[in-house]
């Protein structure tokens, strides 16, 4: 764990006020997803079951069964208490855990990079989904509330998430202050209002017993469930992800304490409404509600679904950031939108993006129910990858013998590939949607991926090494030297930058001061403000200094360097900057495939360049471009 978080114990954190604003912020951010999974995952199930002719009392036990176990053993069990033990210096989430996996990979790292961005990847197809379906299923109230209203459900959706992504430029920080007594009002109306109904239907309780899911699965109606069934703990992966910003103890205080129950309570109560009243199976959520508390329930539906929306939206930043950080993903525009939360980011071309896909499923599948169809297996898949991911850390990290990690791997594997096949039935009718996102997305990763090793190692196959030519400074061939310092970013520090190189055959002159700045990016984190930076002099007024960030933070190149000035003896802001900028071109002797080529290429011209990216003063910047041949 890391900051204040960590000093505190899982039992006292109820106690501490920073633990209770933590469990606060942590209940707004974290749960909002999964707390929103009651207003369409019950009534999804039950149809399904309903189509494959499933009796109807046998449907609502197994269902409900179903719902609850996979509750406990997917999230309480898989993720609360076994994935985030895999923190990675308090952080979570993919780009974290395969961090901390690749290390220990051994001879498979080859294959275990594809398959830990492929869950990235997916990670892309249920942030585009998550608002939509959340905002039209609460919005969709309205119509139960006033069928009149129909009509006007997908312009208010419409209208709703529109809002949502233009105010995302301003950050979440003000709006983030509501998110938690929203969500705390949430899930104690989804407690009330299940646990009214439980009460007057009792029986419902049976629903605690396994067997009956366990009967349910054995019913086809009660497999092809399962693929709806899973809606129920889809933002499950968010306790994860979401650690570094609140925690393991806040997030699993409330967890336990507040989050589970509600749920719990809810699906038993729409469990007992619909053996009550079988008609109230086309919308039970709803029809918890007595008319006279429909429209406010709804409105705190649409709010709880908006912050939901906000915490997937702000996820896809954080991750494309760390992504950037890594490497595996081209630089893009990244701004801090918090000055006190590293992890606040806004990514512009992320965020269009998004909003022009949530917008087009919305107008494209109208409706939640349909929505579900391409709902789920993006997260299942995610999932499954977290399984593979953690399992390699246990073993390898941790110390964990075979016979210890392989029967607990061996079942949550079991129920990820069991959900993933009851989920492929949605392919046909929209699951395809996230899955050709996923694969987009991790097409251009390798591609990125690949093709920069290959320009590199083409931009630099001719350099000079470094030693050979701070040797002849010494000679007679030592060019003529300027007053000032000269800054040139580099990423191999064992060659002459080809800035540099540039810079002395056209110019025929150098600075009396060389600094060879690389910025590097960590598999971990943050890096502690004492072990940033760090300086080695060389030969002649040269100097080689490295700067390390971790894949969470912003590389803010100046304030890194002004901070540390003492060990520079110069000022950063007074001196010149060289940066070299790599064209692509076509090869002759290409070694990636023409289509591949191309991509890299329009890739790396729409990239965002190392002065924007490292905030480097504009004025101070020379950019000397290279072609170079793939």
């Amino acid at each position: 764990m890391s900051g204040s978080t960590a000093a505190i114990s899982t039992p006292a954190v109820a106690e501490h006020p920073a633990g209770r604003a933590m469990m606060l912020g942590a209940l707004g951010v974290v749960f909002g997803d999964i707390g929103t999974s009651p207003i369409y995952a019950f009534r999804e199930s039950l149809r399904t079951a309903a189509e494959h002719g499933t009796p109807p009392d046998q449907a609502v036990l197994g269902v409900v069964s179903l719902i609850l176990w996979a509750v406990a053993l997917v999230v309480a069990v898989k993720y609360v208490v076994f994935v985030m033990r895999a923190d990675n210096q308090g952080e979570g989430g993919t780009m974290a855990l395969l961090s901390l996996a690749m290390p220990e990979a051994g001879r498979w790292k080859a294959w275990l990079l594809p398959v830990g961005l492929a869950g990235a990847s997916l990670f892309f197809g249920d942030a585009m989904i998550t608002p939509a379906i959340s905002v039209l299923s609460a919005v969709e109230g309205l119509a139960v509330a006033e069928p009149v209203l129909k009509p006007y459900v997908v312009p208010a959706a419409l209208a709703v998430l529109a809002g949502l992504f233009l105010i995302q430029s301003r950050g979440s920080a003000h709006v983030g202050r509501l998110f938690g007594p929203v969500m705390a009002a949430w899930f104690i109306v989804l407690a009330a209002a299940g646990l009214w109904h439980a009460l007057g239907r009792p029986g419902i309780l049976a629903a605690l017993d396994p067997r009956h899911a366990l009967q349910a699965v054995g019913m086809g109606g009660g497999f092809a469930a399962l693929g709806s069934v899973f809606l129920a703990v889809t933002g499950g992966e968010a306790l994860y992800a979401d650690m570094g910003h609140f925690g393991r103890p806040a997030i699993r205080i409330d967890w336990f304490a507040v989050v589970m129950p509600a749920l719990v309570l809810n699906y038993l109560g729409q469990g007992a409404l619909v053996l009550a009243d079988p008609a109230a199976a086309s919308d039970p959520f709803f029809h918890l509600f007595p008319s006279m508390l429909l429209l406010p329930a709804v409105a705190l539906a649409t709010a709880a679904t908006v912050i939901a929306s906000q915490a997937v939206i702000s996820g896809a930043f954080a991750l494309v950031q760390q992504a950037i950080q890594l490497g595996a993903v081209p630089r893009l525009e990244v701004h801090q939108t918090s000055e006190e939360t590293a992890g606040q980011v806004y990514v512009p071309q992320i965020n269009w993006l998004l909003a022009a896909a949530v917008l087009a499923l919305v107008l494209g599948f109208h409706s939640s129910e349909a929505l579900a169809n391409a709902y789920g297996i993006a997260v299942a898949g995610d999932m499954l990858v977290t399984t593979i991911l953690v399992s390699l850390v246990a073993h390898g990290r941790w110390g964990l013998p075979l016979a210890a990690v392989l029967p607990v791997a061996g079942a949550f594997l079991a129920l990820d590939v069991g959900f993933v096949a009851a989920n492929a039935h949605k392919i046909p009718g929209g699951g395809w949607f996230p899955l050709v996102v996923a694969t987009i997305s991790l097409t251009l990763v390798l591609v990125w991926i690949r093709g920069r090793a290959i320009l590199l190692e083409r931009r630099d196959g001719d350099a000079e090494p470094l030693a050979r030519f701070l040797a002849r400074l010494e000679t007679a061939e030592s060019p003529a030297r300027v007053p000032g310092t000269a800054i040139y970013l580099t990423t191999r520090r064992q060659v002459v930058p080809a800035a540099l190189a540039l810079n002395l055959k056209h110019n025929g002159v150098l600075h009396e001061g060389v600094v060879l700045l690389t910025v590097q990016g960590e598999r971990v984190p943050r890096i502690p403000e004492a072990e940033r930076m760090t300086v080695e002099p060389l030969a002649d007024g040269f100097r080689r200094v490295l700067l390390r960030f971790g894949f969470a933070e912003r590389p803010c190149v100046m304030q890194a360097l002004g901070e540390r000035q003492d060990l520079l003896s110069f000022d950063p802001t007074a001196a010149s900057w060289f940066i070299g900028r790599e064209v692509p071109v076509l090869s002759m002797r290409p070694e990636l495939p023409p289509w591949q080529e191309k991509l890299f290429a329009f890739l790396a011209r729409n990239a965002v360049g190392a002065t924007d990216y490292f905030g480097i003063p504009t004025p101070r910047v020379v950019e000397l471009g290279t072609r170079v041949e793939m």
